[in-house]
């Protein structure tokens, strides 16, 4: 039987600690690394991401739309980046925040959650704002392939409030709902849910909503966007050891030097490692 998703994360954040390094080879960074926006500096930018991280971090997090932007050639890059990322041993995120209803969220999750499929990821981001149930797909098959999802809760963005701070006729706000929905989906499993929630490291204090899941928190947020390791036991509190932050452009704009890379995430590494609890 396939192992959970929640099983093999809580192994390799012990293992090799909990940071996320997203792969984003948007234009302005392809640039900075001396590269064309083009399929050969997409290829260059991803194969030295993987190469001088997979055997370090936890967890990558490509990010689909950069690599769908060049059309299937793009695809077949990003096809290559999974399979050669999942087979040096880190785990990947895809980051497609995929949400729709019935057979054609049937159709995102099998792109991406079945297992033969040239895309398969370890987990997926998915949208619930046409409602929690409209997941149920992605869900089910999550659960029969071993994999897990991360679903749009707390986002940093500031748009993101207008949908997720509004209360429902049950006084809670639909953040909250999110992530109640999510605790019930990783009841009694151990040692971690498969079905995480997306929370922003940027948010400051959450001490109002209830973060124990018992599924993981990505933590979008560190680095350029302004938050610092030091800052996530004060966002997240008592369900620190749960989170999952994620640097992109803090680790990447140091490439394509791999001893840079490499550095780089080993001070972020260094920094997330100090700001956990001990014991």
């Amino acid at each position: 039987m396939t192992e959970p998703f929640g099983a093999r994360l809580r192994r390799a954040m012990d293992e090799r600690g909990p940071l996320c390094v997203g792969i984003d080879p948007h234009a302005s960074l392809l640039t900075e690394w001396g590269l064309n926006d083009d399929v050969a500096g997409l290829e260059r930018f991803s194969r030295t991401v993987v190469e001088a991280l997979s055997d370090r971090v936890a967890v990558f997090k490509p990010q689909s739309a950069f690599f769908e932007r060049f059309g299937s050639r793009g695809v077949a890059v990003l096809e290559t980046t999974v399979q050669e990322a999942r087979a040096a041993g880190a785990l990947v995120l895809m980051d497609a925040k995929r949400g729709d209803i019935g057979s054609t969220m049937a159709a995102y999750a099998e792109a991406f959650l079945r297992k033969d499929s040239p895309l398969f990821s370890d987990a997926l981001t998915v949208s619930p704002y046409l409602g929690y149930g409209s997941l149920s797909p992605a869900i089910v098959l999550a659960r029969e392939s071993g994999a897990g999802l991360f679903v749009l809760a707390l986002t940093s963005n500031p748009e993101g409030g207008e949908v997720q701070h509004a209360v429902r006729a049950d006084g809670r706000n639909v953040g909250a709902t999110m992530l109640a929905h999510l605790a019930a989906e990783n009841t009694g499993e151990e040692p971690l849910g498969s079905f995480g929630a997306v929370v922003g490291a940027t948010l400051g204090d959450l001490s109002s909503y209830d973060l124990d899941i018992n599924g993981p928190l990505l933590a979008p947020g560190v680095g350029a966007q302004g938050a610092t390791p030091a800052d996530l036991p004060g966002v997240f509190g008592a369900a620190i050891r749960n989170v999952v932050p994620n640097v992109s452009r803090g680790v990447l704009r140091h490439g394509p030097d791999v001893s840079a890379l490499r550095a780089s995430a080993e001070r972020f590494a260094d920094e997330i490692r100090s700001a956990l609890p001990t014991g």
